[in-house]
């Protein structure tokens, strides 16, 4: 069973820097075709304020503060006790898509819905105005990648670093 937590951990934490991963690698060309083109002072100055504000409030507010931690909780409890569903679906698992408490659930489904929404709508924007949205998202989310694995060194290095996992009752006995 040990082996089991310890692949399903890796699995979460591959999964994890997978999806991030793939979004910043598909995202990226879309704001260095932005920064080939002709752009007018306007265009500069929101895209300085589309990776300010970004890399501000994805990166460091919502993944380095609340969303990592937490992550990084669920794969040290993947580690500890993983039962084999949660190994199975780790990445699912680590993200709180279940096994967590009610609201933390209904909150990861709410933003990942709104996030595919988003998508959809800024993949309808004309350049130069979707490269720079994309900009400052590829700078929240390599920030954000950068916190997860920040986040995991700590939880194993600092024993005082103990982030709430937020798992469901079932689990918390």
């Amino acid at each position: 069973m040990k082996l089991l937590r310890m692949l399903g951990s890796a699995w979460a934490v591959i999964g994890f820097t997978l999806l991030l991963g793939m979004a910043i690698y598909r995202l990226a060309p879309h704001a260095q075709e932005m920064l080939a083109g002709e752009l007018t002072v306007l265009h500069w100055v929101l895209l300085a304020v589309s990776v300010i504000f970004m890399g501000y409030s994805e990166g460091y507010k919502a993944f380095q503060k609340a969303y990592c931690p937490r992550l990084a909780a669920r794969v040290r409890y993947l580690w500890n006790k993983g039962t084999v569903l949660q190994c199975v679906l780790a990445p699912l698992f680590a993200m709180a898509f279940f096994h967590a408490t009610k609201k933390r659930i209904i909150v990861a489904y709410c933003l990942t819905s709104g996030i595919i929404l988003l998508v959809v709508l800024v993949r309808m924007l004309p350049q130069p105005w979707r490269g720079i949205v994309d900009a400052g998202v590829v700078v929240g989310l390599t920030w954000g990648l950068l916190a997860f694995f920040y986040c995991l060194v700590r939880i194993v290095v600092q024993p005082s670093f103990r982030p709430d996992p937020e798992l469901s009752e079932k689990f918390t006995a």
